[in-house]
C-alpha cells in the first residue's frame, strides 16, 4: 500500500510538492471537522462562566453539578467530548502519513534542494543546510503557534490547567522529531503545522456559536 502510494506521489510531481499537496489536499477535506472542533471548544469555553456557578451554588453535591451540568450542555447543543471525535478522526491519517514517509518507498528517491527525502539529519551533515532551515522553519512555527495559544487562553473565561505553560512547549515537539527521521516526514510536519496555525486562527474568527439556549446558570443563581 504504502510503496502503491510513494510511487503514485512521486510519478506526481516533484516529491517534495507532491507530500505537501498531499497533505494540504487531505487536511483541506478534513476542514469540516476542524471547524467542528473549534465550534466545540468555544461553546465550552462559552459555558466556563455557567460551570462556576454551578459548582458554586451546589459545592460538594458532585452528583447534582453533574446533572445539572449535562443539561447545561444539552440545552446548547453541545457535550463534554464536543471536538473530540475530529481528532479521533485524523488518526487514521497521521499514521498513513508517518508510514508512508518512514516506510521505503520511491517518494524517498527524491530529493529537495539536492537531499535525499530518505536523508536523516544524524550522520549526514554535508546536507545541514536544509535540515537547519527546516528547524529553522518548525521552530518558527511553533512559536507562533504557542504565542496564539497564550493569546487565545487570554480571551477565554474557561479555566486554565495548571500545566498550561508545559502545554504550549509541545509545538516545539516537531522539531526534535524531525531530527531524528527522515527528511520527507519534516516536510510533512511543516505542511500539516503550518496548516493547522492557519487553519485555527482562521476558524476562531470564523465559527460563530448560535444564541444561548434558556436561561443562564449564573442567572439561575442570582
Amino acid at each position: 500500500m504504502f510503496h502503491a502510494l510513494g510511487s503514485a506521489l512521486a510519478g506526481a510531481a516533484t516529491p517534495a510538492l507532491a507530500i505537501v499537496l498531499f497533505t494540504a489536499a487531505v487536511r483541506l477535506l478534513m476542514h469540516p471537522l476542524s471547524r467542528a472542533a473549534v465550534r466545540g471548544e468555544k461553546a465550552r469555553a462559552a459555558l466556563a462562566p455557567d460551570l462556576r456557578a454551578l459548582q458554586q451554588k451546589f459545592g460538594k453535591d458532585q452528583r447534582k453539578i453533574q446533572e445539572k451540568t449535562l443539561e447545561l450542555y444539552r440545552q446548547n447543543g453541545t457535550s463534554l467530548f464536543a471536538g473530540c471525535l475530529p481528532a479521533l478522526v485524523q488518526v487514521p491519517f497521521f499514521m498513513v502519513m508517518y508510514r508512508l514517509v518512514t516506510t521505503p518507498n520511491p517518494l524517498l528517491d527524491g530529493t529537495l534542494f539536492g537531499t535525499p527525502l530518505g536523508t536523516h539529519w544524524f550522520g549526514v551533515f554535508d546536507h545541514g543546510a536544509v535540515f537547519l532551515a527546516l528547524f529553522a522553519a518548525l521552530t518558527a512555527v511553533a512559536f507562533a503557534t504557542s504565542r496564539w495559544q497564550a493569546w487565545v487562553a487570554t480571551r477565554s473565561d474557561a479555566p486554565q490547567p495548571p500545566f498550561a505553560k508545559v502545554l504550549r512547549l509541545l509545538p516545539f515537539g516537531t522539531v526534535a522529531i524531525a531530527a531524528v527521521l527522515p527528511l520527507a516526514a519534516g516536510v510533512y510536519l511543516l505542511t500539516t503545522t503550518t496548516w493547522t496555525l492557519i487553519e485555527r486562527a482562521f476558524l476562531y474568527r470564523a465559527v460563530r456559536l448560535p444564541p444561548r439556549a434558556g436561561t443562564s446558570a449564573r442567572t439561575r443563581t442570582r
